[in-house]
């Protein structure tokens, strides 16, 4: 499968930066594989994982919490609010913070302190269904 360039960057570093045959992006309107001479697409990401392959038999597979995806004829870049490596994910720690923030969602006083606090415990949620995968 021919390859095309790749770049995922969070506010702290480039995370991947090279070639790769094709990535699944978790977009907000479903998920979608960008391959080589895709058409050029901009779309929000929803939490969720990123998989690209490398070459047939190496993918790798990450956690992206929301961000933006740039498909243009120099190849793919995302723009993700935060990154972890499905390894760096503790499922207790998730646990823990999903009941606190189903706390905070009952205990919410305003419509924006409710708005924020579903936002958190989607996102917990999300993470959660990536262990599993």
């Amino acid at each position: 499968m021919p390859a095309f360039p790749f770049e995922l960057v969070s506010p702290e570093k480039i995370v991947f930066s090279g070639e790769v045959e094709a990535v699944v992006v978790p977009g907000v309107e479903g998920e979608f594989t960008v391959l080589k001479d895709h058409a050029p697409t901009l779309a929000l990401l929803k939490p969720g994982i990123i998989e690209f392959d490398l070459s047939p038999t190496q993918k790798t597979r990450l956690f992206v919490r929301g961000g933006f995806a740039q498909v243009a004829p120099a190849g793919l870049t995302i723009l993700a609010e935060q990154t972890f490596t499905l390894e760096e994910l503790d499922a207790a720690k998730i646990d823990a913070d999903l009941k606190d923030a189903e706390e905070d969602v009952a205990d919410a006083k305003s419509d924006e302190a409710r708005r924020v606090a579903t936002e958190k415990r989607d996102q917990l949620n999300e993470l959660k269904a990536a262990l599993k995968l």
